[in-house]
């Protein structure tokens, strides 16, 4: 499944194409997803404009004039991907919903398992979206810091690991990188949520968030089917410290052959024993 990077990467080249352009031509090739496409989807999208793409956790948001928001998920295989007017692009097989714009440029929501979901919503009431209203600290956000992340892992008895997979504490943050971002805070995977405090919440927040960013930086990490909008790969997986390293060497101590793969709550989890506490 894309991660927080990955989307955030999505919606950067969506906003940069896509803000002030109008959708000309909306065509449904089904009528559901993971649920039931909205009703009127294609009558009520056709001529409105785009007036910016923005994110909240893993959810694409595309805000259209009239305060109304096309609500997006990718799912575990979706992609989106963007053709300019000049390119001929044939239908691919899971194109479930193709957005055409005014310009001529073609939007795809690619989904081959159909987990993914689209939704439209009135602006006023996504906070309250069902979908939304339980999410966590925004991890790139002004709020978010070591104190905060704190009170959210406060009296907490589950692996910090797990803690940091739910989507109350942290909205958007994936297996992926809870991994590394424990790894460059020096904190066991296995430490207890609740004893993340202080000086270690503040090294845990920072490593989120420059982990975050180096991996945005690297157009994220293209495992199995993700792209970015405009189809090319991400490149942040040749950077891992320790995800997908087992018996490797920690790039940060002696201990050899010392990253170790685990498994909490059905994820694996790679970390160095020897470093991490």
């Amino acid at each position: 499944m894309p991660e927080l990077p990955e989307v955030e990467t999505i919606v950067r080249g969506l906003e940069q194409r896509l803000a002030g352009r109008r959708f000309r031509q909306v065509t449904l090739n089904r009528a559901d997803l993971r649920t039931p496409l909205p009703t009127g989807l294609k009558a009520k999208l056709e001529g409105k404009r785009i007036e910016r793409v923005s994110r909240r956790a893993k959810y694409i948001l595309i805000h259209c004039a009239g305060d109304a928001v096309l609500l997006a998920h990718l799912g575990m295989s979706g992609r989106i991907v963007i053709s300019e007017a000049n390119e001929k692009r044939l239908r691919q097989k899971h194109d479930h919903v193709v957005f055409t714009f005014d310009d001529g440029a073609v939007l795809a929501f690619n989904d081959a398992r159909r987990f993914g979901m689209i939704d439209y919503v009135a602006a006023a009431q996504l906070p309250n979206h069902k979908l939304l209203r339980h999410l966590g600290l925004e991890p790139l956000g002004h709020e978010f810091n070591g104190a905060n992340l704190a009170k959210r892992l406060a009296g907490k008895n589950c692996s910090i690991k797990a803690a940091l997979l739910d989507q109350r504490v942290i909205a958007g943050l994936g297996n992926i990188y809870a991994s590394e971002a424990l790894y460059w805070a020096n904190i066991s995977p296995r430490r207890r949520a609740g004893t993340v405090l202080g000086a270690r919440a503040d090294a845990l927040a920072a490593a989120i968030r420059k982990t975050l960013e180096r991996a945005i930086a690297a157009g994220g990490s293209s495992l199995r089917d993700y792209v970015q909008a405009s189809g090319e790969l991400g490149y942040f997986q040749h950077h891992w410290a320790v995800y997908g390293k087992e018996g490797e060497k920690c790039p940060r101590c002696d201990c050899h052959r010392g990253i170790k793969r685990i498994v909490q709550n059905a994820r694996s989890t790679f970390y160095c024993a020897k470093y991490q506490r």
